[in-house]
């Protein structure tokens, strides 16, 4: 036999057909095998060749003089009862072979190894490094999937006893929940070394279609009581099943192997990974479910990109985002909190953060007023009957509080505003001529979120959303929307949001009001965005069934997008309150409703507020304005008589004494002060102030008038001293 060199890059195990089965019973489904085998070491080749040679079944698809990179695989893997945790089947245990005649395929080889060869670097621009997306990049999304797997698959081959629930690809990486010990930040690189070990050995993944009772067997024989739940919850069948299988090409066996419940999709094999370009960032408690009744879990969270430079700029963001969490910011600057003595989720404003939303609600009331609204303020709770005509009882009790008994009769807790400005309306009757009606309410609701999935201002369970409901005629409704839309952008560009993503949802399946209303609807608002002049994206099917809606995201300081303004037409309150107008005939109609909200909610809007800018407010919205810094506390009368006389005008001004004047400097600029007025014996014999900007460093020597004069100029110009 000739000394062969070449690796066997793909084979195919063409074994026995199975049986007929009775045509008197249900056929089942049974698992089709094509295998793969892994690149062979050279020392194994002789023999290799040699039993090929041999069994004369196997067809050598071809011979290379050097190694070849693992072609797709188009198959499934019926591995017959491989466990999760990777432990080696028993010796003897043979994999059976059955026809691929029925297999359904992945991708095609030839187009799957083009664009898994391809790694596209981040884009530079207009200074802000744009990183691909799960959505701009399928091949990164299956790279992130490939990898919660990957991992999961070294967690239980170093700890045998660890126990897997699920593991998603995520925004930007992905995460596996374990049923185990707390990690160490130590114990996740010695993860991270078995991961890099596995990508390296190229294994290929397999995906495997089982039936129902099969995929249970095979659950209960590795004793994974989550995967259990998991499969309960899955109507359809078959069932998936993805195998990260390491193939005993010599002994016909398929040993050392790792299978997880799983749609897909993933990478062809482990090797189209980039080692360099994973990384596993930390380790934090999570509820299974995220219900705090449930088990406690190791949540494993990595980041996993297309190339090294892509995960360079990426942790260069991580850090820049991690600079302006909003948490750490609002604890540093004194501006929230949450109480564990209150509970989760319920935000407690600080004088200095009720300093910032009273400027919020202030600008929104008065643009709300110029532009033809009415103010209004409802209760916080109502009878559970209001409730039950709106239908929130009946497709939104998840998300309510538990009733509360007063005077035999249930009381609720509002989740939303729009059942009490409609009863404000049902007030009287409505002409035609009373339109549009225009009604705004800066209304806190209370909505239940379980305590897994609270995050600071961003998901809370009480909050104030910046409510609005117009009533309208039909075609009112373009004039209507567009009219909202020219508001949603005044207001956004006042707090610097410039940069919007925008999409128009449109009806799904299932829906209320007739096709005629829906189409009138759908179209005033695609006419109002194109009059408008703003691009968007269509969402075929993504409206609410009562009604299409425009969504619409700002984009931040580091380009993300956090979503903020919706838009929505309602045909299903209207007709569940039985509201009506009467027309030119005196004949009684039903009017449009349109909900809108620009801000969200105060406190994700401010949170995001926060994050765009690090803290630093600009000067007509930052809390403090001016801190006034004595030399020595021989100034400190002087200084207080400067911070009156600043306050008397309108400037938000406060005086610091007690350290060192460096210190105080320092102190100031740490909590983001934008202007310091240095007072020493000079200032107080000229009656001046020494102005240091933190942007800009020393302003000047300045008369204490000319200061104030200045300050109102630039917070009315919305510009910098």
């Amino acid at each position: 036999m000739r000394n062969h060199r070449a690796r066997v890059s793909h084979l195919k195990l063409l074994g026995h057909r199975h049986r007929k089965a009775s045509t008197t019973q249900q056929t089942p489904i049974v698992p089709k095998l094509r295998v793969c085998v892994c690149p062979i070491q050279d020392r194994e080749t002789k023999l290799a060749m040699f039993i090929l040679h041999k069994m004369s079944l196997f067809s050598l698809s071809r011979t290379l003089s050097k190694p070849t990179p693992q072609l797709p695989l188009k198959s499934f893997c019926s591995l017959g009862g491989g466990g999760f945790n990777g432990k080696r089947r028993p010796t003897g245990r043979r994999v059976s072979c059955f026809s691929t005649a029925n297999a359904v395929a992945t991708e095609s080889s030839q187009t799957a190894t083009v664009e898994d060869t391809q790694k596209p670097e981040p884009v530079l621009t207009e200074e802000r490094i744009v990183l691909p997306t799960n959505q701009s990049s399928d091949r990164l999304l299956k790279i992130r999937h490939t990898c919660a797997h990957v991992m999961a698959m070294a967690v239980q081959k170093l700890y045998p006893d660890a126990k897997v629930t699920i593991g998603p690809w995520i925004e930007n990486g992905f995460y596996y929940d374990f049923d185990m010990e707390p990690l160490t930040d130590k114990e996740l690189k010695r993860i991270k070394k078995e991961m890099d070990r596995i990508i390296g050995r190229n294994l290929p993944l397999v995906r495997e279609e089982v039936s129902r009772d099969e995929a249970q067997r095979r659950i209960m024989s590795v004793n994974e009581p989550y995967k259990m739940e998991i499969l309960d919850s899955i109507k359809e069948e078959p069932i998936t099943i993805y195998h990260i299988a390491a193939c005993r090409f010599i002994s016909l066996f398929l040993g050392d192997e790792w299978w997880d419940l799983c749609a897909g999709p993933h990478v062809e094999t482990t090797g189209i990974i980039d080692r360099k370009a994973v990384e596993l960032e930390s380790v934090a408690g999570a509820y299974w479910r995220g219900d705090e009744k449930n088990q406690m879990l190791q949540r494993i969270y990595g980041t996993a990109w297309e190339s090294e430079e892509q995960l360079k700029a990426y942790l260069h963001f991580k850090e820049e985002a991690k600079r302006r969490d909003h948490r750490r910011l609002g604890q540093d600057l004194d501006l929230f909190s949450i109480q564990d003595e209150a509970g989760g989720g319920l935000v407690f404003w600080h004088p200095k953060g009720a300093i910032v939303r009273h400027i919020i609600e202030d600008a929104w009331k008065k643009m709300h007023i110029a532009n033809g609204y009415e103010l209004l303020y409802t209760p916080h709770v109502a009878k559970a009957d209001l409730w039950k005509i709106s239908g929130h009882l009946d497709f939104y009790r998840e998300n309510m509080f538990e009733q509360m008994k007063i005077e035999d009769e249930q009381y609720q807790l509002r989740p939303m505003n729009c059942p009490y400005h409609i009863l404000i309306y049902k007030r009287k009757q409505n002409s035609y001529r009373d339109f549009p009606i225009r009604v705004a309410e800066l209304g806190t609701v209370y909505r239940y979120e379980l305590s897994g999935s609270l995050h600071g201002l961003f998901r809370v369970r009480g909050f104030t959303q910046d409510d609005a409901h117009i009533f309208c005629l039909e075609d009112q409704i373009k004039d209507e929307i567009r009219g909202v839309l020219d508001l949603t952008e005044e207001i956004l560009l006042l707090f610097g949001f410039s940069r919007y993503e925008v999409n128009l949802s449109t009806r799904p399946e299932k829906a209320v009001g007739g096709d005629e209303i829906w189409d009138k609807a759908t179209n005033a608002l695609r006419n109002a965005l194109d009059d408008k002049g703003w691009d968007y994206e269509i969402d075929e099917g993504g409206g609410a069934f009562y009604g299409p809606k425009i969504d619409l995201k700002i984009e931040d300081a580091l380009g993300r997008k956090w979503q903020c303004s919706t838009i929505q037409v309602d045909f299903n309150l209207p007709q569940r309150f039985d509201i009506t107008y009467v027309d030119a005939t005196s004949e009684k109609k039903r009017p449009i409703l349109i909900h809108r909200a620009v801000l969200g909610s105060l406190e994700r809007f401010f949170g995001v507020l926060i994050e765009h800018y690090a803290g630093d407010f600009p000067l007509w919205l930052t809390p403090i304005q001016v801190r006034v810094l004595p030399v020595t506390d021989n100034q400190l009368e002087f200084c207080n008589e400067v911070t009156r006389k600043l306050k008397d005008s309108g400037v938000r001004a406060e005086v610091c004494h007690g350290e060192r004047l460096p210190k105080l400097i320092r102190n100031a600029e740490k909590q983001k002060v934008p202007l310091m007025a240095v007072v020493g014996p000079k200032e107080v014999e000229t009656q001046t102030v020494t102005v240091r900007s933190r942007s800009s460093g020393d302003v000047g020597t300045i008369d204490i008038d000319d200061f104030i004069s200045r300050i109102k100029s630039t917070v009315e110009e919305r510009t910098t001293l």
